[in-house]
C-alpha cells in the first residue's frame, strides 16, 4: 500500500495552493507511471491503463467513478475498448492539489487490485 495513498484528501475551494515544484517531485516519486501533461496551461496527472477488453476497461470505469465520488473530486475517465485513460486535477485551482497525487496513487490500488482479481 503506498503511504501517499493513505492520506486525507483536504476540501479543495479557489484559493486553495497548488502543489509547489518541490512537492510534486516528492509526490512524483510515489507514483511514477503517472505522467503530467499541461492542457490549456492547465497542469493534470494522466496514466493509461490497459485491460484485455473493453468489459475489464469497463468495471475498472467504474471502480474510479466510486473511487471519485467518495472523495468528491472526480477526474476525466476515457474508457474505450481494452484501455481507460484517468486524468487528475483540480477544477477549482485550475492546477494540481496534493488531492490529485493522493488520488492518483489510490487508482494505481484499484488498478492493482483487478489484476489480481483477474
Amino acid at each position: 500500500m503506498n503511504e501517499l495513498s493513505q492520506q486525507q484528501c483536504e476540501a479543495c475551494s479557489f484559493d486553495a495552493p497548488r502543489v509547489t515544484d518541490s512537492e510534486i517531485e516528492r509526490f512524483k516519486a510515489a507514483i511514477p507511471d503517472w505522467q503530467i501533461v499541461e492542457r490549456d496551461g492547465i497542469m493534470q496527472l494522466e496514466r493509461p491503463f490497459t485491460f484485455r477488453n473493453f468489459k475489464q476497461a469497463l468495471a475498472f470505469t467504474n471502480r474510479i467513478g466510486e473511487l471519485a465520488e467518495e472523495a468528491g473530486h472526480h477526474p476525466a475517465l476515457l474508457t474505450e475498448w481494452g484501455k481507460v485513460t484517468v486524468t487528475w486535477w483540480s477544477h477549482a485551482i485550475k492546477g494540481l492539489h496534493k488531492n490529485d497525487f493522493i488520488l492518483a496513487a489510490r487508482t494505481d490500488e484499484v488498478a492493482e487490485s483487478n489484476v489480481r482479481a483477474d
